[in-house]
């Protein structure tokens, strides 16, 4: 009878409430998620760029399993962090834009969060920094995410902007800023997970989730970051002057109108070396807070029992195809780094095999040996955890905007936009994606067998959408729900 009452009390308590993994007999891990805004693969040990310095991202990378290979499912902050934290594909959701929050649509309002499946296992959940898209989650409500929510992390700025870019936006920033590392929102960040990593709630395994702010805008650093990267030693992205040439006209209508300055502004303001700069300053500050949360899980003890994730919600062009920022189906605007350490996990592996974001979700339900949870549209990564060289069938499918689509295999890239155009590259002799092959009748099987992986389902754009948003109305194609003139495109 008792037994019978015990049980009962726990079907009924709260998410969270009433379960812990040592009470069941299971001897869970901890899980670190470590979540960056905006970085591409300027990273070390993805040598995206020949003279980033990232101490610390690189020895998570020699202490576990970094995927060389893995790309973000919409490059675009709100989207990507809601399929992150959903398990569902943008194009399954509907949220393309930078709103509304997930919870806001009505056939997401009950869904459940990576985060959330962890607390109903008896996970303790803390939140530090940016995990949702700021905004998307009301004050109300955040506790219903985490369980604890830190607000650390206000951006600092300048009495007045550094650049005069062409939006007058003050996040659309970069220099030298501000004096001291202690001011910057990310340290305030690193300081708030460290403390938690310090003093968890005793008796249940946790999730500490720490989301850094850089590198995204405003890419401000003290000016110690900003001497690993002398000016006259920098180098600069490849980039080709007549690149897109050879492209679609609508790959300009990803992102038509942006805070973002094109590279034509930046060469015109000899701006473009300042923000490659300001951008590899900012990711090597980022990194040294890497280092302190790590230094803090290595001190607490529990090293050996933590899971460590670290991730990137989409890349960044810093000049490539014409342009800065994300907001397109290209390399640089989807690989991200990701890497897992931790208990089970092979060390010093590198896996080339394509890998999602979307795949977190279910890799962390293998990981920490949650129930089974339908319904989620990524694939686990635990088999290449354990054996980097394991077979994987399934691409990386990155969607902006309803039906615009990119599908990348371990040597190809595939994009259908929802025009109909398409682009063709081959990774192993065009790593740039210089070289357009979709028109060349020699590879039509191959575009036939790769449309074959674009997503069938293709939502609408939630209510309530607008900021980037792509839409086609009665007929004409508008951006942010106004109408596209081709003849007012800025180059």
């Amino acid at each position: 009878m008792l037994c019978t009452l015990t049980c009962l009390l726990l079907a009924l308590a709260p998410p969270g409430e009433g379960k812990t993994g040592a009470s069941d007999g299971e001897d869970r891990p901890n899980v670190l998620l470590i979540a960056v805004d905006d970085l591409n693969d300027w990273v070390g040990c993805l040598e995206g760029h020949p003279q980033a310095k990232t101490p610390n991202i690189d020895r998570l990378a020699r202490r576990g399993t970094l995927f060389t290979n893995a790309h973000c499912q919409a490059p675009l902050c709100n989207p990507s962090r809601s399929s992150f934290l959903t398990g569902l594909r943008p194009s399954t959701t509907g949220i393309y834009s930078l709103q509304p929050g997930f919870r806001a649509v009505e056939a997401l309002k009950d869904q459940v969060t990576l985060p959330q499946a962890l607390a109903a296992e008896g996970y303790s959940t803390f939140c530090s920094g940016k995990i949702f898209h700021d905004g998307s989650v009301p004050p109300r409500d955040q506790e219903k995410e985490f369980q604890v929510w830190s607000v650390a992390g206000g951006m600092p700025y300048p009495p007045q902007k550094f650049v005069a870019t062409p939006d007058p936006i003050k996040a659309m920033d970069w220099g030298v800023f501000p004096a001291k590392d202690e001011e910057q929102a990310d340290w305030k960040i690193a300081d708030a997970a460290i403390a938690r990593l310090q003093a968890p709630p005793p008796g249940q395994p946790f999730l500490v989730a720490v989301g850094f702010r850089l590198p995204h805008v405003p890419c401000f650093a003290s000016q110690r970051w900003f001497d690993l990267y002398p000016d006259e030693t920098l180098v600069m992205p490849p980039v080709k002057v007549d690149d897109r040439d050879d492209v679609p006209e609508f790959s300009w209508y990803l992102h038509w109108k942006l805070p973002e300055p094109r590279l034509s502004w930046l060469l015109e303001a000899k701006q473009w070396r300042p923000l490659v700069r300001s951008y590899l300053a900012s990711i090597s500050f980022m990194d040294s807070q890497v280092g302190r949360v790590l230094d803090a899980l290595e001190v607490s003890g529990q090293a050996d029992r933590t899971v460590v994730v670290l991730w990137s919600d989409h890349g960044w062009h810093l000049g490539e195809k014409g342009i800065t920022g994300k907001n397109t189906l290209w390399e640089r605007s989807t690989r991200v780094p990701l890497i897992f350490a931790g208990p089970g996990i092979a060390a010093g592996a590198r896996c080339g095999r394509p890998a999602e974001l979307l795949d977190l979700y279910p890799t962390l339900v293998a990981l920490c040996r949650l129930p089974e949870r339908p319904g989620l549209e990524g694939h686990s990564l635990a088999p290449q955890l354990k054996d980097a060289s394991a077979p994987r069938v399934w691409p990386a499918i990155t969607t902006h905007n309803q039906d615009n689509h990119a599908v990348r295999t371990e040597h190809w890239r595939f994009i259908r936009y929802a025009d109909g155009s398409e682009e063709l590259y081959d990774h192993r002799s065009d790593p740039n994606e210089w070289t357009n092959l979709a028109g060349d009748p020699n590879q039509a099987e191959r575009k036939r067998e790769l449309a074959g992986w674009l997503p069938k389902r293709n939502e609408p754009p939630a209510p309530g959408s607008l900021a980037r948003l792509l839409t086609k109305v009665n007929g004409v194609w508008t951006w942010e729900r106004k109408p596209i003139i081709p003849t007012e495109k800025n180059p």
